[in-house]
């Protein structure tokens, strides 16, 4: 009896003693919460787009589309050009624009087109016996071309920007006095000037040369609509005169400066949050 009981104090005292040892070895191991996912920041689209101003020069070359006058003798009649050919000169001009996306632009330009000199020829009929003959005539015109453009801009690629553009507006055409002569002398006529409807078309490219600097280079055809080309000269009895219009190549150079973003800045550097610290417990 003695003996059974002892056994049951020994078992009671390895219990209490070795459980909390068995509980200890199979303890859970600690938890390790899991960082939160790092937060996503989408990087926005770069804003292009602002004010601009731009320079250019040219060189151009105007193709006479013919002309006609009046001359009073008996009846009346109405005389046309045989020839008439206008020499190459150059122009330069200014403009203000908007870039109003990536894609798509506007300005405003004002171009003045140089003395470009006009040579031509009428045939007629000269002296008291009415002989025909061949006169020559000389004279020049210059310009002043104002135009409302816009432009698309097809993509960049390496600095490049290709481009297509129209324009649509007004000139003011200035004839130089137009010299006549023939058989019969020397005669003078006041040349014509006055506002025309023009318009224009343009193709090009440009090219970042700084992060707001681009250089500028294509070709522009211009119309200038007809109108008054010389006075009535009562010497010769002969005018006024009208020219049929004036078709204007251009091969021109210039420089834009962007004051918004332009595409030629490198796109800002990505930003990139710190890591959040992993806590444990």
């Amino acid at each position: 009896m003695f003996n059974t009981a002892r056994r049951a104090l020994f078992a009671a005292l390895f219990a209490g003693v070795g459980g909390p040892v068995f509980a200890a070895d199979l303890a859970e191991p600690p938890v390790v919460e899991e960082a939160p996912p790092q937060a996503v920041y989408e990087q926005p689209a770069p804003e292009y787009g602002g004010w601009y101003i731009r320079g250019d020069i040219d060189y151009h070359w105007s193709k006479f589309g013919g002309a006609d006058y009046i001359t009073y003798g008996t009846p009346p009649s109405t005389g046309t050009f045989a020839t008439g050919t206008l020499k190459s000169a150059f122009s330069a001009g200014a403009g203000v624009g908007y870039q109003i996306n990536q894609h798509f632009r506007t300005d405003l330009t004002a171009d003045w087109l140089s003395s470009s000199n006009f040579r031509g020829s009428t045939n007629g009929f000269c002296g008291v016996a009415q002989t025909p003959c061949t006169s020559t005539d000389t004279s020049s015109y210059s310009a002043l071309l104002l135009l409302a453009n816009a432009y698309v801009d097809i993509g960049t690629w390496h600095g490049v920007t290709p481009y297509v553009g129209a324009g649509i507006g007004g000139a003011w055409m200035k004839w130089d006095t137009l010299h006549n002569s023939d058989s019969d002398g020397d005669f003078f006529h006041r040349g014509g000037r006055g506002w025309r409807f023009a318009y224009a078309l343009m193709a090009g490219a440009s090219y970042c040369l700084t992060d707001r600097v681009k250089l500028d280079v294509g070709y522009r055809y211009s119309h200038i609509n007809g109108g008054k080309m010389f006075d009535y000269d009562s010497l010769s009895n002969v005018g006024p005169g009208y020219d049929n219009g004036i078709n204007v190549h251009e091969v021109r150079g210039g420089l834009r400066y962007q004051f918004g973003r332009s595409d030629c800045a490198p796109p800002p550097e990505p930003y990139v949050p710190e890591p959040e610290p992993v806590y444990t417990k």
